[in-house]
């Protein structure tokens, strides 16, 4: 890196401390311009004396679709007020025809296509390991931010000059107006007082105010949102009914008008307008982790609670008023009903009190009663889980040996019947009938966010754990029956091996540095290419792994040290993406 860095003052390890002569960095042998969507070209002098950012982006790349009208708004609205903020476009397409048709779109410059020299300097010259990535120089050059991105969807053009110091500042009116949060302070802004109906009538905010106010996140695309929706509905109208002081406020991240009104449509509560500013720093400003969300806001304008909708879901109207009170009273009767938990009060449920085998021969939950149950939440579809189930079919055949009280139900997400009965012919074990609505009481009851997920079930019909996936990952068939007092001392027993293994070693595998006896959450052996978790040794600098039994040249299975599963970059993830990159919420990572 250091002959890219002859041109530019101060060390590049600090991006936030370096200053660049951006006429230096952006020209080339025969170019001193940068052009524009129409083909004109434009002197690289241009940008001097004004706050500059180098826009790493690419047609491909599913966040930087979403992210760059954010940021086409922001530079259109610091046009129109001072015109002292420039963009580059520095290109990651892979051909010229994307690259022309992406960058139409942009109302700014960019670095030609052609010039791959230039594009690759900069990528490496500020280490680029994912895109969209946003570097703000100040007017002299300083490098203001290598986070712009964030920036930019975090306070839009009310971040200039991007500064530490106004950035800072953003932040600390937005804890002041936490601390005197209001109705009006969260959904009012300069140029609306209101929020919509469905037929488009305006509606004041200040006549919501003294009501407790869900304020609801969603993507009507989501099936989770759909799925829950109707729920939320029909709590809404009986409160209604019942002439409670109860509203509902949609604030939707749908990226397509379309989507947005099809789906408001559906709802009987009222709505922020769509792509309204507010709905970022709504976002920003409950830190939204998941959708849907139901943030409610007390009769005083306060926040009563961050996301009830799991409540609303499994409890409905049960969970209104979402009080303290009320909160406490709930988590009560959930803890005497998960003392008289039984096998058959979680699998059956009416007609349905029965699992299937193969050929759908049908199995009673009462012969099932007694035994240790693995739940086994897995889909075809799910890399993850088709990389899981081998290990998991490994362990199962053991157990068996040493156990025939013993079973798994394979719970499954699949989207269709093929896809199912696909998968389910690998197992050898029971699983619920596809499209069970048993599999959607399972999943809230167990709070399955993911899968593959395994719960256990012990022969009282309680619940042991709900992490077996990790334990089986980590100890394999040693795990079993998963009990606390079961893992305490199988851990106990490897903690007393480890001891008397080396802290450093040098293995054949990695002979330019020392492996280092390491916890790992999650790795994959560099030696067998098995996942593993738990004890490795490990090179901080490669990122390098051996599994004990490979880095010991111990061939045997060490016992409770061992085979164990980690999702890593999934197969639908790398589809995503072009090659070499995979794409992962709002960033696309270079593999």
């Amino acid at each position: 890196m250091a002959e890219h860095d002859a041109e530019s003052n101060g060390e590049l390890e600090g991006h936030e401390e370096a200053t660049h002569d951006l006429q230096s960095l952006l020209v080339n042998v025969g170019r001193d311009f940068l052009v524009r969507n129409t083909g004109d070209q434009v002197k690289i002098s241009h940008l001097d004396g004004k706050i500059v950012g180098l826009y790493f982006s690419a047609s491909w790349c599913g966040p930087c679709q979403r992210f760059t009208p954010k940021l086409i708004e922001t530079y259109n609205e610091l046009s129109s007020k001072n015109g002292n903020f420039e963009i580059v476009f520095v290109s990651a397409d892979e051909d010229e025809e994307s690259f022309t048709h992406y960058f139409s779109k942009m109302p700014w410059f960019a670095i030609p296509f052609s010039d791959s020299d230039i594009r690759d300097r900069l990528n490496e010259l500020f280490d680029v390991g994912g895109i969209p990535y946003l570097v703000i120089f100040d007017v002299n050059g300083k490098v203001l931010t290598s986070e712009g991105v964030q920036v930019v969807r975090d306070y839009g053009s009310n971040g200039y000059p991007f500064t530490d110091e106004r950035i800072e500042k953003l932040k600390e009116e937005e804890e002041a107006a936490k601390q005197n949060q209001t109705l009006r302070s969260l959904l009012v802004t300069s140029s609306r007082d209101f929020v919509i109906s469905k037929d488009g009538n305006k509606v004041p905010v200040s006549e919501l105010e003294g009501k407790i106010v869900g304020i609801y996140f969603s993507v009507s695309s989501f099936s989770s949102c759909s799925e829950f929706a109707k729920s939320l509905a029909e709590m809404y109208l009986k409160l209604k009914e019942n002439g409670e002081n109860f509203e509902v406020i949609l604030v939707s991240l749908d990226d397509e008008e379309s989507s947005y009104e099809q789906g408001f449509a559906d709802m009987p509560w009222l709505a922020i307008p769509y792509k309204d500013k507010i709905c970022d720093k709504l976002v920003r400003y409950f830190e939204l982790a998941s959708i849907p969300t139901l943030v409610i806001i007390g009769s005083d304008g306060k926040t009563l609670n961050s996301n009830v909708a799991e409540l609303i879901e499994e409890h409905g109207i049960e969970a209104y008023p979402f009080s303290p009170e009320k909160l406490e009273e709930i988590a009560e009767k959930e803890k005497a009903k998960r003392g008289a938990q039984t096998l058959e009060s979680l699998l059956a449920s009416g007609e349905r009190d029965y699992v299937i085998g193969k050929g759908d021969i049908t199995v009673p939950v009462a012969e099932l009663v007694g035994k240790n149950i693995l739940l086994y939440f897995s889909a075809h579809w799910c890399p993850p889980c088709r990389m899981f189930l081998p290990k998991l079919i490994e362990a199962y055949h053991k157990i068996k040996e040493k156990d025939d009280a013993f079973e798994i139900i394979f719970v499954s997400s699949d989207h269709d019947e093929s896809s199912f009965h696909e998968f389910f012919s690998e197992m050898p074990w029971l699983a619920l009938p596809f499209g069970d609505e048993r599999k959607k009481f399972l999943s809230r009851t167990f709070k399955i966010y993911g899968i593959p997920s395994l719960v256990a079930i012990g022969p009282t019909g309680k619940t042991v754990t709900t992490e077996a996936r990790e334990l089986v990952r980590t100890h394999g068939v040693a795990a079993y029956p998963f009990t606390e007092e079961h893992i305490q001392e199988l851990e106990a027993e490897i903690e007393e091996m480890a001891k008397d293994w080396p802290e450093k070693l040098k293995h054949k595998l990695h002979e330019q540095h020392e492996l280092v006896k390491s916890r790992r959450r999650g790795y994959i052996c560099d030696a067998c290419n098995e996942e593993a978790s738990g004890w490795s040794f490990y090179c901080d600098d490669c990122d390098f792994d051996l599994h004990p039994k490979c880095a010991l040249n111990d061939d045997k299975e060490a016992n409770g040290v061992g085979d164990s599963h980690s999702d890593g970059p999934s197969e639908e993830q790398r589809e995503n993406g072009k090659e070499g990159y995979i794409c992962d919420g709002e960033v696309c990572y270079k593999a």
